[in-house]
């Protein structure tokens, strides 16, 4: 091709395309990073960094840090509000499987701060922010790519193309990939609150998902406050859930107060459960919510994202090596099955048995997973698995 501007461009400056950058920064592969916002984004996402994320950002020096900002978590667990009867998971159980036996509950804004300071004196990667990609065009021998930035258009070349911009993902929709699945029909509400539920509900974990008669909620802990996931009641449409009355009403319904609650922030999302068919098409790879959308019950769709960003960027420097440009295909084959077995398949799990409404089949199911934890081997391999440890040791197997 003609002369390009670097190795790999990367669209999306999110968690996962700022690991793979700082991946590549490691590698000193040149790169560019485009992304469509003016500042990294402070937004509510994904609040749970999993064991094994930790363990992968600790290789840079970066799972410190963010555990300084966030809480840690050595049990989570699922419960009824109006008994208190719950099934507690230890992942004090993944102790000798990794450096991290805990979930981090942190936002993941953080990580892309940690992440951003680290690659400030970055010899390898450029990170342009305001740049709005809207064409992509790829040959035998490269990849342009065309973008919007500060009222000019713009295009770069490079060898390979990263698209790691998230579910509504403009490389993988310039290129015409479509994700396969479903929407669930349900809204689920956030709402954040400092309100110190620990001290009103017996025996609370940092992350809880939680049946009540009729309906379902979670409060996962941060350090600062309390994510609570609302959902709308009955016929109620959801304007009508939206309203300052009705997140009152549902926040009364967890714990009674004389009170009205200090809500700090109201963010509805509708949930996906949506994969790529494939991760690749020629010179161009997605990576984290571009090629696969879940259920965030169980918090695995942001870790699932990074651990795309480092086998992909493993793949890439074999590639630029000299490996065989079939090693992209590996990425796929390692990483695809994972997210649909191990990360859509498992999230919808979760989120089926939260949405399960029936009292005695709950009755059943917490039964079973009371017994199940009772013994020590099925409970450390629930863990290992819902850790997403166990999803990364299948792929790392595959060929």
């Amino acid at each position: 091709m003609q002369q390009r501007d670097a190795q790999v461009i990367i669209v999306g400056a999110g968690p996962v395309g700022l690991s793979a950058a700082m991946r590549l920064e490691s590698f000193g592969v040149p790169t560019i990073v485009l992304e469509a916002e003016s500042d990294l984004p402070e937004d509510l996402r994904a609040s749970t960094f999993h064991p094994p994320t930790l363990d992968m950002l600790a290789q840079y020096g970066l799972a410190e840090p963010l555990i300084a900002q966030g809480l840690k978590c050595e049990e989570w667990q699922i419960r009824h509000h109006e008994t208190a009867e719950r099934a507690v998971f230890d992942l004090r159980y993944l102790q000798g499987e990794t450096d991290h036996p805990f979930r981090l509950q942190c936002e993941q804004f953080r990580l892309c701060r940690v992440l951003a300071e680290h690659l400030s004196n970055a010899r390898h990667v450029d990170i342009r922010m305001g740049a709005t990609v809207v064409e992509v065009v790829q040959g035998d021998d490269g990849v342009t790519v065309t973008f919007d930035q500060k009222g000019e258009r713009r295009s770069l070349r490079c060898l390979y193309l990263i698209g790691a911009d998230g579910a509504r993902s403009a490389v993988r929709t310039l290129l015409g990939w479509e994700l396969e699945g479903k929407t669930y029909p349900e809204t689920t509400i956030l709402a954040i609150t400092d309100f110190p539920f620990e001290d009103h509900l017996q025996g609370l974990s940092n992350v809880n998902y939680v049946w009540t008669d009729g309906g379902t909620f979670s409060l996962l802990k941060l350090k600062d406050f309390w994510r609570c996931s609302l959902y709308p009641r009955g016929e109620e449409t959801i304007e009508d859930a939206l309203t300052p009355q009705s997140i009152e009403s549902k926040l009364q319904g967890i714990v009674a107060r004389d009170e009205p609650y200090r809500v700090l922030e109201i963010r509805p999302y509708r949930v996906h459960m949506r994969i790529a068919p494939d991760y690749r098409k020629g010179r161009v790879v997605l990576a984290g919510d571009a090629a696969h959308i879940n259920s965030p019950s169980g918090g695995m769709g942001m870790n699932g994202g990074v651990h795309d960003a480092f086998n992909l960027t493993e793949k890439l420097k074999a590639v630029l090596d000299g490996g065989d440009l079939g090693l992209l295909d590996l990425y796929t084959r390692q990483r695809r099955p994972i997210a649909e077995a191990e990360i859509l398949a498992q999230s919808d799990r979760n989120r089926s048995r939260m949405q399960e409404r029936d009292p005695e089949r709950r009755k059943v199911m917490m039964a079973e997973m009371q017994a199940m934890l009772a013994d020590p081997v099925q409970h450390k391999a629930y863990v290992m698995r819902s850790s997403m440890i166990d999803g990364l040791r299948k792929a790392a197997s595959l060929t």
